[in-house]
């Protein structure tokens, strides 16, 4: 029997593969106007993978991930894997995927504490971009129980902590790493942009106490000005003892007193104890108004007015208001009353009167002023008392 020689059997194989792969051309080849959409589909190609693997669309991509991802390895196998995953999310930027890498790796409970302690540190690096910082805090303390002498779990909590403006603790954790690396730069610049906002801040504090300490000394001067001129204040107009009142206008009554108008005025006291308050003079009869400022308690209301009203207002067609022609009046608290006050009378003698309270969130002394004629017909009916 002939025997066929090898080679000719192989070249006879091959001439019939290229005949038939002219006559059917192969199928699974790239399309010259698709390529680049065909290398997109294959893993080692693909630019950005797919949030959601739909194994039908990505079969390869989908085999891939359940070799990864196999429950099957062990919980440290695991851990590593969403560890390195979460490592190129954080190189892109993804930060919120990052941190659910970091999160199903810890999930796994793997024994090792270094790993556990890095992916605790990398998750809290993740959260400090996204500007969760105490969420970023609470991982570096817990890779801190794992790996006390963590060096960047040290480093990130420092930061964290001074972001959150919590710059005794943050010089704390800076010396503390320092103990374990006394040249690490970032601990070292950490250490004292923290220790100069720490000056800043207690510095800030003691200014601040100063001037609280200040005003409260002001308020205890004008409360004593007041009641040493036998002014009446609402507090004890509604019948409250003195001790009660006291306490009430420390943080009630005070701080209305000594706080401004809408205008920028309020109630002040010089360096002699003299008095000057804010004064509204209201013109009803015109829908027109002027503040002083600051009327000093010894000024009479004829002062001011003979200076208002030196030369006619533009609105006084009728030239009806001269200072000799004007009365004054001021309601009394309960709005059941008005007072006719002399035009030669101070302040000081009005303030006193027994009906007028110092309102003490509205320390502006109001007056209405109008013409003899005006006041005749504007007070019919309304009860008026002349103040002495």
């Amino acid at each position: 029997m002939e025997q066929q020689d090898p080679g000719t059997t192989f070249d006879d194989g091959m001439d019939s593969f290229v005949e038939k792969f002219q006559s059917q051309p192969y199928r699974g080849g790239f399309h010259e106007s698709q390529w680049e959409e065909e290398f997109e589909k294959i893993p080692l190609f693909m630019k950005n993978s797919p949030s959601e693997i739909d194994p039908l669309e990505n079969p390869d991509l989908a085999c891939l991930q359940s070799i990864i991802f196999d429950e099957e390895r062990s919980p440290e196998d695991q851990a590593r894997t969403y560890k390195d995953e979460g490592n190129d999310y954080f190189k892109e930027k993804d930060y919120k995927k990052a941190v659910i890498s970091y999160t199903e790796g810890l999930k796994k409970k793997c024994t090792d504490p270094d790993l556990n302690a890095i992916l605790y540190t990398n998750r809290a690096a993740a959260q400090y971009y996204l500007g969760n910082f105490r969420s970023s805090l609470n991982d570096v303390m817990a890779a801190r129980k794992l790996r006390p002498c963590h060096l960047k779990a040290i480093i990130r909590g420092a930061s964290c902590h001074l972001e959150l403006k919590n710059y005794v603790e943050a010089v704390n954790w800076c010396d503390e790493g320092l103990q374990i690396d006394a040249t690490e730069k970032k601990l070292l610049d950490l250490r004292a942009k923290a220790d100069k906002l720490k000056r800043t801040e207690q510095r800030d504090i003691r200014k601040a106490k100063l001037k609280e300490k200040k005003k409260q000394d002001q308020n205890e001067a004008l409360l004593q000005a007041i009641k040493a001129r036998n002014i009446r204040l609402v507090a004890e107009a509604a019948g409250e003892d003195e001790d009660s009142a006291s306490e009430g206008l420390s943080e009630l009554v005070l701080y209305g007193l000594s706080s401004e108008n809408p205008c920028g005025a309020r109630l002040s006291v010089d360096d002699q104890g003299r008095l000057s308050w804010p004064v509204l003079f209201l013109y009803p009869e015109y829908a027109q108004s002027d503040l002083v400022s600051a009327f000093h308690e010894d000024s009479r209301f004829i002062d001011h007015l003979m200076v208002m009203f030196g030369e006619t207002p533009s609105w006084d067609l009728e030239q009806k208001y001269c200072p000799d022609n004007l009365e004054v009046y001021f309601e009394d608290e309960d709005r059941e009353a008005l007072y006719c006050v002399s035009p030669s009378s101070t302040l000081l003698q009005v303030l006193q009167h027994p009906r007028y309270f110092v309102k003490a969130l509205t320390p502006t002394f109001l007056v209405c002023v109008g013409s003899s004629g005006f006041c005749r017909n504007y007070l019919r009916g309304k009860k008026v008392h002349q103040v002495k």
